[in-house]
């Protein structure tokens, strides 16, 4: 099968399609003919060569895809040859095939197609299990997006928003705040010309926020902190800006906050299952609703990986971007 692979570590241009073995599925996997795959930060990392795949995972860049069921392992029950999913990967996405845990492949929701499904599985399981399953995101209360013009961001407004939260983001051009607002989102913030922190207190009557989500880690860490209501939750779940920071302990203390630090690629499949399965219990009715719906800014064909890493790295992105196969 074609794959896309990194011949060493460095920029986009080290990304090429070259020819590989065909995934056999192990007991409790199936394989799936990828119809499309989806772009995250971690694939511009671990291209880099600076966040390496879990041990046992594939070294194909790729966490997310859609597709068709075409061959099913020792113990599954659950899927047939045929069957469309779409899956959580902990790598291989970025080929014409993979083999995943049967467990992290969930349905297609009604009303979305094979390709745009493909934009779904790590946006939602990453939204999913960090605000609402760990942080316990509550209606009413008031959670706090960096980011909210991109993949994940934009899919945490619209379901934090549909499940009666109030939701506050940050962005950087007048165009994406206005995404933003679109998708759900009740105060914006140009965090280019605005104080984030200050922006949150004037919109909470000095409270703060009581969840927020980060991608910025460590140069976030302080002002975070700082952006917390009493009872805050902090969780990080990127690393763009750095992975040290000093943290107040005191100031964290004050407010009875908590940081919570997340990653969802390194986790057992069986912590990965339960979310799968979570997620849609409780976010696929709402996409086949079209209460919350994937954000799709490109596709790029999947010989032409290295441009779309350049143009996620580019920052002029909104939505998710997907290689199609």
């Amino acid at each position: 099968m074609r794959a896309v692979i990194a011949t060493e570590p460095g920029g986009p241009e080290v990304l090429s399609v070259a020819e590989i073995p065909d995934p056999a599925p192990g007991p409790g996997e199936v394989v799936l003919d990828v119809a499309a795959s989806g772009l995250n930060r971690a694939d511009l990392l671990q291209r880099k060569g600076v966040y390496a795949p879990p041990p046992g995972a594939s070294d194909v860049i790729g966490m997310e895809v859609s597709g068709t069921v075409s061959a099913i392992g020792e113990g599954v029950t659950e899927w047939s040859v045929g069957d469309s999913g779409c899956a959580l990967l902990a790598g291989g996405g970025y080929a014409e095939q993979v083999a995943v845990p049967a467990g992290q492949v969930m349905p297609v929701p009604d009303g979305i197609d094979l390709v745009t499904a493909a934009a779904l599985p790590e946006v939602a399981c990453t939204v999913w299990s960090n605000v609402f399953m760990v942080a316990g995101l509550q209606p009413q209360e008031t959670l706090l997006v960096h980011g909210g013009a991109g993949g994940i961001g934009s899919f945490a407004i619209q379901l934090a928003h549909q499940l009666g939260a109030r939701v506050l983001t940050t962005a950087g051009t007048p165009e994406k705040l206005a995404a933003c607002a679109a998708l759900g989102a009740d105060v914006t913030i140009d965090y280019r010309q605005q104080d984030f922190v200050a922006a949150v207190k004037d919109a909470t009557d000095g409270r703060g926020a009581d969840v927020i989500l980060d991608n910025m880690g460590a140069t976030y860490l302080g002002r975070n902190v700082d952006a917390l209501g009493r009872q805050g939750r902090l969780v990080i779940i990127g690393m763009q800006g750095g992975t040290k920071a000093e943290l107040d302990i005191g100031r964290l203390m004050s407010r009875n906050g908590a940081v919570i630090g997340t990653l969802l690629r390194p986790r057992p499949a069986e912590e990965k299952a339960a979310i799968c399965a979570s997620v849609v219990e409780h976010v696929w009715p709402l996409v086949a609703e079209g209460l919350v719906r994937p954000i799709v800014g490109r596709s790029f064909p999947l010989g032409e990986a290295a441009a779309a890493h350049a143009f996620m790295e580019s920052g002029e992105h909104s939505g998710k971007i997907l290689l199609t196969v």
